[in-house]
């Protein structure tokens, strides 16, 4: 498995590559985020974990750099405890996962793994369901033509729907791609955000694309309902 790391903080970066080096990694550093993003867009990746404060460019400018090239490899972000960066934002901008510093060695591996056994899957710059758009580089959502503005949390839902159009997704799928793959609150979140989301992109226009799918999850309709 081959990881890029992108840390300013050397003596971090220096412990966490001789670990997952130790795990039968191979491992490739860059310790600002231009160089990162440099790396990231020219060579071949399982996953890139990506520091949110670095110099040059941060985090999200390297996730937003790597997806407007059109690089799908999987990201996990580093985050800083006192949540002065926000992980919704670093998803939002094509992160597909998080972690939060101090970071346990052990989950850091078990996420990684994860992350490149799922791979990375293109995605098209803007996604649409009948006349329903959602530009993820540019943040933008537009309804029948009309700006729609949604929260952190119900764009990275919007975004994982969209890129599962016309299919079921449970709730599990749900909270491990939009919320977190170790989520322990209140399971009911996925529901009171769907709501929240029928509130913006259907009922102001009369349509019932986001629907429940009793038992099994929730579906987007491909045609934008």
């Amino acid at each position: 498995m081959r990881i890029l790391l992108v840390e300013d903080e050397r003596s971090l970066a220096q412990t966490v590559r001789e670990g997952l080096e130790h795990e039968g990694m191979v491992v490739e550093v860059a310790h600002d985020g231009q160089q990162g993003l440099a790396v990231a867009t020219t060579s071949p990746f399982d996953v890139v974990v990506v520091d949110l404060m670095l110099p040059g460019l941060n985090g999200y400018e390297v996730c937003r750099g790597m997806r407007r090239d059109e690089v799908w490899t999987p990201v996990l972000v580093l985050t800083a405890k006192d949540g002065e960066y926000d992980q919704a934002d670093a998803l939002d901008l094509g992160a597909d996962d998080y972690l939060t510093k101090p970071f346990s060695f052990v989950v850091l591996v078990a996420r990684l793994r994860a992350l490149a056994r799922r791979g990375g899957s293109e995605r098209p710059a803007v996604l649409s369901a009948g006349d329903l758009s959602l530009d993820p580089a540019r943040r933008r959502v537009e309804r029948a033509g009309q700006q729609v503005s949604l929260t952190s949390r119900e764009f990275g839902l919007l975004w994982f729907l969209m890129r599962r159009k016309g299919q079921v997704v449970s709730r599990d799928e749900i909270l491990e791609n939009v919320w977190d793959a170790f989520y322990a609150g209140d399971r009911n979140v996925v529901a009171v955000y769907v709501n929240y989301l029928r509130a913006k992109i259907d009922k102001p226009f009369g349509r019932e694309a986001l629907e429940t799918v009793r038992g099994a999850g929730y579906r987007l309709d491909e045609d934008g309902g």
